[in-house]
């Protein structure tokens, strides 16, 4: 059908997103589907069973647009348990539709038209587009290669009189990099007297191996009070699915997140909600993320040992990048396609995370997997 009016797209450089994209394709094929990031296994029944209960005792209409109280408390409760930091529970968390929404909201609250925000790539394909549909300019500065460090000169050379933002990801997703204390210390040199904010990605924040210690902005005090740190259920308890999110900010920030929040989705599922905050009163199952995932990250280092693939560090997140450059020149995206029909395992080009710098010959796979699913697909990469 031809139309007869002018349209010009908000975001002209966007397509379909490459999970979309990978996904779509391992399920066509038949593919083992390491590329997009949720686990192929179950929650905790009593997670479900909570939910259930909870419906059936009437807990089905509006939730409080910044989030049911009892959930509010529980996250205020975990950031003074694991990081020692005080939020209010009702003036200071919000909960959201996922991490996605949390981070729009956070952006779009306070970045505008002749801001800059500034974005480390390879960086999590929501951040950019938020940034441009909120008017504001996106800048963007490399993470220092082979590690995906930050590169703090250049980082400090980005910054201008305009930086209104500087987006953080950490664990980082697509690199499985994490921020140490001195990074902890170079941003608050970086933004200290300044009017910067800090929108922080935390979303893996309880998937860290090797006995690191996750450097949340709410660990410091001068980056927590600028700070919009973003959190996710489904990360956490293994139910991306329900697409549960939240934001912890001083009050004043949080006050101007929730003026974007209540007009983009207002509130979240009332008895997921309800649940959520009945599984966090035992912090043991936090506690016992990392170990968790660690033994399959290191369960899939253990099984692609001898291959042609070279694993990258990965110290946090559930993904695992794979340097290939020793079996192809062929580019990320043309290689994770062919891997796909040809072999049978779907995984994440990085370029789809990139805007200025030349994609490195890598793959992102999922680890997020039974065991049997991770050997299978092994199994299948020995053969690459």
């Amino acid at each position: 059908m031809s139309t007869t009016f002018r349209l010009e797209s908000r975001l002209p450089r966007v397509g379909t997103t490459i999970f979309t994209v990978m996904s779509k394709l391992a399920a066509d094929l038949g593919a083992i589907n390491l590329s997009q990031g949720f686990p192929d296994f179950d929650c905790d029944p009593a997670l479900v069973d909570a939910v259930a209960k909870h419906m059936r005792e009437g807990r089905n209409q509006y939730a409080p647009m910044q989030g049911v109280p009892a959930l509010r408390q529980a996250i205020a409760a975990k950031y003074r348990l694991f990081h020692e930091r005080r939020y209010d529970p009702d003036a200071d968390v919000t909960v959201t539709s996922g991490g996605t929404e949390a981070i729009f909201d956070a952006v779009t609250c306070v970045a505008g038209p002749g801001d800059e925000v500034i974005v480390l790539e390879p960086c999590y394909d929501c951040y950019v587009p938020a940034i441009e549909l909120s008017g504001a300019t996106p800048v963007v500065v490399a993470l220092k290669l082979p590690d995906y460090s930050v590169d703090w000169s250049a980082l400090e050379a980005a910054v201008t009189p305009r930086t209104r933002v500087i987006v953080i990801n950490t664990p980082h997703n697509p690199t499985g990099a994490t921020m140490t204390r001195d990074d902890s210390e170079r941003l608050k040199a970086l933004v200290r007297g300044t009017d910067i904010l800090i929108v922080s990605d935390e979303v893996y924040e309880h998937i860290i191996f090797d006995g690191a210690q996750h450097q949340s902005m709410a660990r410091h005090q001068e980056l927590a009070e600028r700070s919009f740190i973003v959190g996710s259920f489904g990360k956490t308890y293994h139910v991306t699915g329900w697409k549960v999110g939240y934001v912890v900010a001083p009050s004043a920030l949080s006050a101007e997140l929730r003026k974007v929040h209540q007009f983009v989705t207002f509130s979240t599922n009332t008895p997921v909600q309800h649940a959520l905050a009945e599984m966090m009163a035992d912090p043991a199952s936090l506690r016992a993320l990392g170990p968790f995932y660690q033994a399959k990250r290191d369960l899939f280092l253990h099984l692609m040992e001898g291959s042609r693939f070279r694993p990258l560090p990965c110290r946090g997140s559930y993904f695992q990048l794979m340097d290939y450059s020793a079996i192809t020149d062929e580019s990320d995206a043309d290689f994770a396609v062919r891997l796909t029909r040809e072999f049978g395992v779907a995984s994440i080009p990085t370029s789809p995370f990139l805007y200025e710098s030349s994609a490195p010959r890598v793959l992102r796979f999922c680890f997020a997997k039974k065991e049997e699913t991770l050997r299978a697909a092994a199994e299948r990469l020995m053969r690459v």
